[in-house]
Formats: structure tokens, sequence, C-alpha cells
């Protein structure tokens, strides 16, 4: 199996991050030779795979062969599987090769966002919420100072009728504890603020430099669909998976009869967001157990959708906070080549599977293509329409 070399993997996703077409059509020939075709653009696409077995256990030694993706329900040729930790494997490099898995011995740098949503609007509805978010709190102040590997950075934000960023991304568990306090308690964000933020250290990946703050921050994010939105495009320009744990019970709309439903004014272009900046969302249920809710289909959906896991109604909070960990030790990065009409721009849909069905496979559902301009002006068209339905309703 062919091992992408680290720097040409950068450029690539770098390129593909810009939209940027790796081979081009070959010129045309004259007029009067040419017969009729679509000129298109090739792009190198590179996603990264989550593989475990039910138990949650990282699979390792997979190669292109036991990968099924689909465009449009039409299966792509695979042409790389790289597998990627989070740690050193306790296997030497040889014994791993002889099972034909290769594997990039510098261990990679994972990205944890641990979000808080504002449960007080459902208290006079539900029990003990505030309670549970509590003790979800103190489980995840818990969880970073006892699981945490070194190659890991962590940062903390929240919704309280506005996005609140508590801590950018850092090593540093004693700020990171700090934050997640703030967060749970409802306090306003620590670097909402330009002039709160200070300097980051060298080499460290920044979600506030892409954010606005002040007044515009407040206005940019009325609603949590928002919040997510805006956080997912300032993650963006930080390259790997990012991994967004959710404390909350929910979000959407309810129909007649109390049940959910996708909102289709928010939750399209936020869907969008966070798949094009390869952010999986890992909903965690604070909803004490035995309290059913219309929002578990909202959670599981966004989760779904995003290639994350939802995590309804634990005992303890430290429980799905390991099992995320768990299942992101690990993953494979599959590169293959999507052709697209030249000029266009958008959305494509992919579909990730192992040709073992035992397997439990999770990817994002797909990626942005397209120039950057181009990808821009089609994902401001698209969310120009949701505002006119939201200003029609």
């Amino acid at each position: 199996m062919r091992h992408i070399p680290f720097p040409a993997l950068l450029a690539a996703v770098a390129l593909l991050a810009a939209g940027a077409p790796l081979a081009f059509a070959q010129s045309p020939a004259p007029e009067a030779e040419r017969p009729f075709t679509e000129e298109i653009d090739v792009t190198e696409v590179l996603l990264d795979v989550l593989v475990t077995d039910r138990q949650g256990n990282v699979i390792v030694g997979l190669g292109p062969e036991d990968f099924v993706v689909r465009e449009g329900g039409e299966r792509v040729a695979i042409e790389d599987v790289t597998f990627y930790s989070s740690s050193v494997p306790a296997e030497s490099a040889a014994e791993l090769a002889a099972k034909g898995v290769e594997v990039d011995a510098v261990p990679e740098d994972r990205y944890f966002i641990l979000f808080f949503d504002d449960v007080a609007k459902h208290e006079p509805n539900r029990v003990n919420l505030m309670q549970q978010q509590i003790r979800a709190g103190r489980d995840a102040e818990e969880w970073v100072r006892r699981s945490l590997a070194p190659a890991d950075w962590v940062a903390v934000a929240a919704f309280d009728r506005k996005l609140e960023l508590h801590q950018d991304f850092t090593r540093d568990h004693d700020a990171i504890a700090a934050a997640i306090e703030r967060a749970v308690r409802g306090a306003e964000g620590a670097q909402n603020w330009a002039s709160r933020r200070g300097d980051l250290p060298a080499g460290a990946p920044s979600l506030a430099d892409d954010l606005p703050s002040g007044k515009e921050l407040l206005e940019a994010t009325p609603r949590v669909y928002e919040a997510l939105t805006l956080l997912a495009r300032a993650a963006a320009d930080v390259r790997g998976r990012k991994n967004l744990v959710y404390f909350g019970i929910g979000f959407g709309d309810l129909d007649g009869f109390g049940q959910y439903r996708e909102d289709g004014r928010y939750y399209p272009a936020m869907e969008r967001a966070l798949n094009d900046a390869n952010v999986a969302i890992y909903p965690i249920d604070v909803t004490p157990q035995g309290v059913e809710h219309p929002f578990e289909g909202a959670l599981s959906q966004v989760a779904g959708d995003t290639g994350g896991r939802y995590f309804p109604f634990y005992a303890s909070f430290k429980t799905p906070l390991d099992r995320v960990a768990g299942e992101t030790s690990g993953y494979y990065l599959i590169a293959y080549r999507a052709r697209h009409p030249r000029g266009e721009a958008g959305f494509q849909e992919v579909e990730v599977d192992t040709a073992d069905p035992q397997l439990r496979v999770r990817a994002r559902g797909g990626y942005a293509y397209g120039s950057s301009g181009a990808a821009e002006a089609a994902r401001d068209g698209a969310e120009g329409a949701d505002d006119s339905a939201d200003a029609a309703g």
C-alpha cells in the first residue's frame, strides 16, 4: 500500500480546501475534429474514516479493497488508504507492516471542541437539567485531566443567546478545566472580545482568529444553528478531523404532533458547514435517564450526517467521553479522484462503507468542490434562500 508523504498530504488537503482542481481535461482538439464532450475538473478527495467493531475498538489492517465509497450511488475507485493514530502504536512498525498496515509513526494531533448548549430555557418542562449539565461539566474536567493524549488540543465553547468562546485550542489542562466551569455556569465567553484573546503560542491552532467578536458575534449567532455553523467555519483551516462534543438536549422544529422535524431554514446550511470543515458532532444527551424528549431525533441526525455518534442517557458522562476518545484514536485516510463539470461548485454527498458488514464506519457526509470563489458564491446563495424562507415565515 502506497503511503502518502506528509508534505504531499498537506498540499493535497490545502488544494481540496481551496476547491482547486488537481488535474484538468486534456486541451480540446480543433473544432472540426472535436466531438461534443463535457469539460470536467478532476479533484483529489481525501476522506478520514473511523472504523470500529461493535464494541468501539479501532480496527487496523484495512486496505483499499476493504472500503466501498459511492458518489451518487456509483462506486468510485479508491487510490490509497493510510492509517493514522493519535498515539504511537503499541506494535512495532515492522509488525504492522507484516500485516499490511502502513502507519504514520508520529502521533497525529487530535482536536476536540467541548460545546455546552443552554439548557436553562428547557428547565420549566424538564427535570434537573441544570444539575445534569453541571455533572457533565465535572465529568468533562476529570476526563480532560485523565484521558487526553499529549498531542490533543481542546477548545471550549457554549451557546447562551449567542456563541460563547471560553477557551481557544490549548493543551493546558488547567485552562481547559476553568473554561468548562465558566461554560457550565453560563458566564460570558472569556474570549468573546478580541482584546481578551491574547497571543496564541507559536503553531497553536485557533478558532478565535476566524470568529467575529463583541456585538458582531451576538448578531451573527442568534440561534444554536448559527453558533455551530460559525464554529465550523472557524475550524475549517485547522488541518484534520475536528470532534465537537455537544452537551445538551438538542434543537429543531416540532410538527403538529410534537415530533421532531428538520428545520429547513437552518439545518441544511449548518450541516454543509460542518461537513465542509470536517467537523464531526458527538452529541451527549444530558437528559436524566427515563425522561424522553422530542429532540433525540435531532441529536441522532446531526451525528449521523457528520460522521459522529449520538450518546443518549448515560448515568456517568465519563463513559461516552471515553468512547469518543477511544473511537477517534485512529482513523483511515481514503484518497480517490472525483470528476465534476468545470466551472460548477457545490457539495457532493458521499457514502462510505466496508466490505465487512460487521464493522462500523463513521465518515463525514461529503465534501465541497469547485473553485473557492464559486463554492463561496454557491454557499451564500443557498444561505440567502434560507434567510428568505425565514423572513417569509
